[in-house]
């Protein structure tokens, strides 16, 4: 089959970081389903694992943890899933992953495809609406509501690096399914404009200092006090800025990887609490509950087929080769993508 993996962890500029391949096509067995793949989408996750892990001498790591497709087989013990179905999913760190036109997901791990999207469409969205949803709903316990209630609650929700791709959606998912106030960071007037579309109702420029700003929206009568934080970027830079302008007993979840250690007791004195999301801890350490992403991927679906949540394409890159993969690894490294990129096809 084909596939497009490394030998060696290099820079994205050289040609040998991302490599065409041909590999041996996998056999399902257990709960495992084997999915042609048809369309997948990037995470930052992609990158980091190609300039950490090295493979070893001989191997090839295929990337890739977002991916539609059809079951074409199941294991002996899959009972979710019929070949012919069409479905997304994001998978498990430690297997190979959706960079190739065959791959092995555990079926706990799987939701049915949203049948109002494309393929494209639909690959942009398992990684981060895991993420999102966990972060949300588990981490900062949010309550949830009905799909179109209009009942606001006291929770303000500061989604800090809100225009990228788990940004995209976790501003859908708390403005469909919660009462919240939401704040977004964006810098740049085209991410302030795609975080608005998504729900933001203010936005703040993480360029400057948050407090000045965050102060003049409680001065003008907007909302009293910031109840969550949902820090998705750079917070080891912004970690003190939490501490300071977040209600007492109010909670910070992030995800992602600090430079430096975090002064964890500045968030004593108001008894706040942080917290760390990470998606494949279920599928990892084979979790009792991992098929809670399954469930939650076919309840978003729902939400996407209902009319409540749209995409979050940010870019479509074109057929699945090494050379878009490596374009598409060079754009999250800058740190400036919107939304998600996808590629689609081999």
């Amino acid at each position: 089959m084909k596939a497009i993996g490394y030998a060696q962890s290099l820079p994205i500029s050289d040609p040998a970081s991302l490599s065409d391949l041909e590999l041996p096509q996998p056999t399902a067995g257990g709960r495992d389903l084997l999915v042609r793949v048809r369309a997948i989408a990037v995470n930052p996750v992609d990158y980091k694992v190609r300039l950490r892990f090295t493979p070893a001498d001989g191997e090839h790591k295929v990337l890739g943890w977002d991916a539609v497709g059809e079951v074409v087989a199941t294991g002996d013990a899959a009972t979710l899933f019929e070949p012919g179905d069409i479905v997304y999913y994001a998978g498990d760190l430690n297997r190979q992953g959706s960079n190739a036109e065959y791959q092995l997901v555990d079926e706990r791990l799987v939701g049915r495809k949203p049948k109002s999207l494309s393929d494209a469409e639909a690959a942009a969205l398992p990684l981060t609406t895991i993420t999102a949803w966990e972060l949300l709903f588990e981490h900062l316990a949010i309550p949830q509501q009905t799909p179109g209630s209009t009942d606001k609650t006291d929770d303000v929700i500061l989604v800090i690096g809100a225009a990228g791709g788990v940004g995209s959606i976790l501003l859908q998912l708390a403005k469909v399914l919660t009462g919240s106030t939401i704040v977004a960071t964006a810098s740049r007037e085209r991410s302030q404009a795609w975080v608005k579309q998504l729900g933001a109702d203010h936005v703040v420029d993480h360029t400057q200092p948050l407090q000045p700003q965050i102060d003049a929206l409680i001065d003008s009568g907007h909302f009293s006090h910031v109840t969550h934080v949902a820090s998705l970027n750079s917070t080891d830079s912004y970690f003190e800025s939490y501490t300071e302008l977040l209600a007492p007993f109010g909670k910070i979840a992030m995800i992602d990887d600090p430079a430096g250690p975090l002064d964890v007791m500045k968030m004593k004195p108001r008894s706040q609490s942080l917290h760390i999301e990470f998606m494949f801890a279920r599928s990892m350490f084979d979790a009792p509950d991992m098929a809670e992403q399954g469930r939650l991927l076919n309840r978003v679906a729902e939400l996407i087929d209902s009319g409540h949540i749209r995409t979050t394409i940010g870019r479509h890159l074109g057929a699945i080769s090494a050379d878009n993969l490596r374009t598409a690894h060079g754009e999250l490294e800058s740190g400036r993508s919107i939304g998600k990129i996808v590629l689609e096809g081999f």
